[in-house]
This record gives C-alpha cells, sequence and structure tokens, in this order.
C-alpha cells in the first residue's frame, strides 16, 4: 500500500480531532442528562462517545498503516448548555450532518489524490456509518417531537435508550 499523501494526511488528522471532538461532546451531552434525572439517555451518550472514539482510532490506525505519523490536535471545549432532551437530540443529529459533511470532503480529496487505499478501505465505511448515525440521531427526535413534555413517554424513552448495547468487533485494530 502507498504511503498516504500529504493532503489526505493533514485531513485525517483533522478528521480524529472531529471524531474525538464528538466524544466530548457527547461526554458533555451525557453529563447534562446525567444531572437531569435522565440516565438512560446518558448512558446512551455515552456509548455514543465510546463509538466515535473508536472512529478516532480507526483514522489513526490507517494513518500509521500507510506510514504515517498522527498529528493530534487540540480539542476544543463543547457546549454544556442545554434545555431539554430534544434540544440535545437536535444538536446531536446537526453534528452528524457535519461530520457527514467531513467525510463526503475526505472522499473528495481521496478521489482527486487517486487513493483507491483509503476510499475503499476506510472512507467508504465511514460513508456508510454515516447514514446509520444520521439515521439513529434523527429517529430520537422524532421520538421526542411525539413524546412533547410527557413524562411517561419520556420515562419510557429513558428507558429504552439506556438498554443501547455497546459491542466492539473483535477484528477491530487498537
Amino acid at each position: 500500500m502507498p504511503e498516504l499523501g500529504d493532503r489526505l494526511y493533514k485531513e485525517m488528522n483533522i478528521q480524529i480531532q472531529e471524531e474525538v471532538y464528538s466524544a466530548y461532546l457527547y461526554y458533555s451531552m451525557a453529563g447534562w442528562f446525567d444531572a437531569n434525572g435522565f440516565p438512560g439517555f446518558g448512558s446512551w451518550m455515552r456509548r455514543q462517545a465510546m463509538e466515535e472514539l473508536i472512529h478516532a482510532q480507526k483514522f489513526f490506525t490507517h494513518i500509521n498503516e500507510r506510514r504515517r505519523e498522527v498529528e493530534l490536535l487540540e480539542i476544543k471545549k463543547p457546549d454544556n448548555k442545554w434545555g431539554s432532551p430534544l434540544e440535545i437530540f437536535e444538536a446531536a443529529f446537526n453534528h452528524e450532518l457535519h461530520i457527514s459533511g467531513k467525510i463526503h470532503d475526505l472522499m473528495k480529496v481521496a478521489r482527486e489524490e487517486n487513493d483507491f487505499a483509503a476510499e475503499m478501505g476506510i472512507l467508504q465505511w465511514f460513508i456508510d456509518e454515516q447514514i446509520e448515525e444520521e439515521e439513529t440521531a434523527n429517529e430520537v427526535v422524532t421520538k421526542l417531537k411525539m413524546i412533547g413534555d410527557d413524562k411517561h413517554g419520556l420515562y419510557q424513552l429513558d428507558k429504552e435508550l439506556g438498554a443501547r448495547a455497546f459491542t466492539i468487533d473483535p477484528a477491530f485494530k487498537w
């Protein structure tokens, strides 16, 4: 496999920053949920944060496999002022749209550089993953809009989201 080109290398380092920031953002959201009596929502967000760290690791591994050294960039402080579960999940959905755009930009760079290893080896997986990420966040937004201020509905959804399983593919490269 050829060495990772300079432009894609720079952009993948930025994507690691984006993925770690995503985890940081979801931890912030989990903190709000925990502090406001929504342990299931908080658990869901912590699992989401862990998934984002795995995404960062996938880019980390790809850069190293392509004989480049990862350059970690500064992570900014995420928002931590939220008004409701709906506000949080709308922010999560919008953030996933942002990440999808970043992944599409990476795919464009890979195609411009004829980097088939990046395009097919990692970026196509992320494009498919982002479809799932957007769909999942949007599904919760839709449910929260249906529930509105119904405390019983919020309680039930909190229980449902708290049951989210977290698994790691045994073939995953740490």
